[in-house]
């Protein structure tokens, strides 16, 4: 059974927002990987500079010790996290076969406005472009649950719950 969902993609795509709704509606507890940032991250951030593998590292491994601490202790939890890159994703779903991937994909333009519109603390519009540039879009065998951002983030959590992926006892077959 899932006890971890890990919901992905570039700034401004949801995340955050379908995370939190899905959440709710399971029962489960919510983390929003921004907080597992270091102050240092969050300062390149803000200054438009975007971060290197080696800034992502620590982060990645304090989202993967968030989960595998969820995990043990039978307290299913919802994680937002950009996890751009298949080795990202290593990092914090790899092997575990009771974490599921759901992937909010959209396009550049639909999510530049999303972004235009909207303030967040440290994630200019002007690093969008570098998130679709490091893009590696989830494949089969990382079995993701990919949705179209163009959807209302009610209809999506509608199409997650309903989705048997959530409910597989063999993710890992």
């Amino acid at each position: 059974m899932v006890k971890a969902i890990v919901v992905m993609g570039v700034s401004g795509c949801g995340k955050t927002t379908v995370a939190r709704l899905l959440a709710q509606r399971l029962g489960w507890r919510f983390a929003e990987a921004d907080e597992f940032h270091s102050e240092a991250s969050i300062a390149k951030m803000r200054a438009g500079v975007p971060l290197t593998d080696g800034d992502r590292w620590p982060w990645l491994a304090a989202i993967a010790a968030h989960i595998d601490e969820s995990r043990a202790a039978d307290s299913p939890v919802v994680v937002t996290c950009s996890a751009l890159k298949r080795h990202y994703r290593d990092v914090i779903i790899g092997s575990r076969p009771d974490v599921a991937l759901v992937y909010l994909k959209g396009d550049f333009a639909t999510i530049e406005r999303r972004l235009q519109a909207r303030s967040h603390a440290y994630m200019p519009v002007s690093l969008l472009k570098s998130q679709f540039d490091a893009l590696e879009e989830p494949g089969g065998e990382e079995k993701p649950i990919t949705l179209d951002i163009r959807k209302r983030p009610e209809e999506l959590v509608d199409a997650l719950q309903l989705d048997p992926g959530l409910r597989r006892d063999d993710r890992a077959k």
